[in-house]
């Protein structure tokens, strides 16, 4: 066989395969794109009002976003047992990983509440030691209290939304948490529109009011979710979910030794990222602003490898259930080309429109240069973060979690905050500099995720009887 035709059968689906991908992950990027695009309308809007508030925003949003991933950590678990269940057509093992689900998620929000509450202020403060006005550092660190504290009331119909959202991706079905999320972010735009300008005789309430719109959009996309998925029979495996809470003992042992590593994971990978900006931020409080307007942007073109991660979980996790060894790893490498390829002209697009999007925002030239810069590095380090992406689903969907911990989380705290930090405390290199260094480390982790998956330690079905018992 020539090497032409042995690239071919390990990296290139048929029309069959690549139909069943589109399929799957054209509404995760419908949902995504209405998301991010709004979310960037929303950081318009609220850099508006001020750099001092977009700045604020962004330093609330750091806690935000450890909140959220701990959840995406901490339903992870369940979830690859989830969709293993769906594909061995284990129904009532997928009602007992959703009800783990809500367990696990009524304990981070209770955790979450007692940590901002009581040490959220002095969170803040580790963003506001580098140079600038010191009035611009008080009126941030209070658009950042009163951002994070109506953003706490959100946090309980987000995890029972995304408890339902993400068992029924797992399913396979990706069209309603789409449809649940695209009314949402409308209605968020709508509010955010009425309320941190005053319009349509709602009361102008600026940053305060961002936070309200979020919050009441999470309770309008968990209504629909739940109207969606309870008024119909359709979803065969949540009829009689709330019959009982209970789950099997053995089901929790076996679910926590896989999940618990990705919750810890997600904890310190998205503590990793804050801590990254804290540093990053002692080259200057112009660095907060700029880096809240370039991840903004960015989000909109990640929307599209990070669905592949999505679609890895869901087929593999289905193909690994189903005993269907040999498909699961033929289709990892055609997906992680498939994300990889699409990264290079989505990167080439966003590296064209970088200068383009800093100027939609009501902020400093200064800020708008940084941003640009940093949305330049982005670009061009696109295709590698892909590839660590669908390495990282590649070794969830197997259940390797504590592989996974050591591949993501270990890698920012031993790699890229050692590097941030020496680079920031032992040079002058200006961030446009110390930024791409930075990112450059993540080759370390492309070279070490290709290795992993082609070792094949995740091929692994952790839901055959003789991995766990249920009953």
């Amino acid at each position: 066989m020539s090497l032409k035709q042995r690239f071919k059968r390990t990296f290139i689906g048929d029309r069959v395969f690549y139909r069943s991908v589109i399929t799957l992950v054209i509404p995760i990027i419908i949902q995504m794109f209405v998301t991010n695009f709004v979310n960037m309308l929303d950081n318009i809007m609220v850099g508006h009002l001020g750099t001092d508030e977009l700045s604020g925003v962004a330093i609330a949003n750091q806690m935000v976003m450890v909140v959220n991933m701990c959840v995406f950590g901490g339903l992870a678990g369940p979830g690859i047992f989830g969709a293993q269940f769906f594909g061995a057509k284990d129904l009532e093992g997928v009602r007992s990983t959703f009800r783990i689900k809500l367990w696990v998620s009524l304990s981070i929000i209770i955790i979450a509440f007692v940590v901002i509450l009581g040490f959220g202020e002095n969170l803040i403060l580790l963003y506001l030691q580098g140079d600038g006005d010191p009035l611009s550092a008080i009126r941030m660190m209070d658009f950042a209290k009163e951002y994070v504290h109506i953003s706490l009331i959100g946090f309980v119909p987000f995890v029972l939304t995304y408890s339902y959202a993400s068992t029924l991706r797992e399913s396979g079905e990706t069209m309603m948490p789409m449809k649940a999320g695209i009314a949402a972010v409308l209605v968020n735009l709508v509010g955010n529109y009425c309320l941190i300008y005053g319009h349509f005789g709602f009361p102008r309430l600026g940053v305060a009011g961002a936070a309200i719109a979020t919050v009441f959009s999470r309770f309008i996309e968990l209504s629909i979710i739940l109207y969606a998925t309870h008024a119909t029979v359709r979803f065969e495996f949540l009829n009689g979910i709330y019959s009982t809470l209970r789950v099997p003992f053995k089901l929790i042992k076996t679910v926590m030794r896989k999940g618990t590593p990705l919750l810890i994971n997600e904890l310190f990978w998205s503590t990793g990222m804050a801590t990254l900006l804290q540093i990053y931020s002692l080259r200057g409080l112009s660095v907060l602003g700029a880096m809240n307007i370039a991840m903004t942007v960015n989000n909109m073109f990640n929307m599209f490898f990070l669905s592949i991660g999505t679609a890895i979980a869901i087929m593999i996790g289905q193909h690994l259930g189903a005993n269907r060894m040999s498909e699961a790893r033929r289709d990892v490498w055609r997906l992680m080309l498939f994300s990889v390829a699409q990264c290079f002209v989505i990167g080439a697009i966003m590296l064209v429109l970088a200068p383009y999007f800093p100027l939609l925002y009501n902020t400093t030239d200064e800020v708008r240069h940084l941003a640009t810069r940093f949305l330049i590095t982005l670009a061009l380090f696109m295709p590698i973060h892909a590839t660590s992406h669908a390495s990282y689903f590649t070794l969830r969907s197997g259940g390797s979690t504590l592989m996974t911990f050591i591949f993501d989380a270990a890698y920012v705290w031993v790699i890229n905050i050692p590097l941030a930090l020496a680079l920031t405390q032992l040079t002058d290199l200006p961030i446009v500099i110390l930024y791409p260094l930075c990112e450059a480390a993540g080759i370390v982790k492309l070279v070490l995720g290709i290795a992993i998956i082609r070792s094949g330690v995740w091929v692994k079905n952790i839901v055959a009887p003789k991995a766990i018992e249920i009953t």
